[in-house]
């Protein structure tokens, strides 16, 4: 696989990742994408191949709880989401997840979303 654009180096170390993280019923992943926008969040149980709970910065819900400042595209807006995805995950008596930064770097948005979550109540 060559790299020729940033999406595939992108896509290259998500495949590196992938390979050594897998959620399960008991230790689902918490996936983060990010776009230039918004910041997307699920969790995710790869055995049975489905989503047990979401958050993004698009969501009504979330949108609502932002404080001044705060949108999608910057570190306030990814801490919301991040509290809203640790309260939700607690609802349903989740409190482990195996962190899955999707192959983007663990600094500036993706960080503050883990930071949230673990300050949430989470453990990762």
């Amino acid at each position: 696989m060559r790299i020729q654009t940033k999406e595939d180096r992108r896509d290259r170390i998500k495949f590196r990742i992938r390979k050594r993280l897998q959620g399960t019923a008991e230790l689902p992943r918490l996936s983060v994408f990010r776009s230039g926008a918004h910041i997307y969040v699920q969790v995710i149980d790869d055995l049975a191949g489905r989503t047990l709970a979401a958050a993004s910065s698009v969501e009504p819900a979330v949108k609502a709880r932002l404080a001044e400042g705060a949108r999608g595209g910057n570190r306030k807006g990814a801490a919301a989401v991040g509290q809203a995805i640790a309260e939700r995950l607690k609802e349903k008596g989740i409190t482990r997840v195996v962190f899955d930064r999707n192959g983007f770097l663990y600094h500036g948005r993706v960080r503050t979303v883990a930071e949230a979550a673990r300050q949430a109540g989470l453990q990762f």
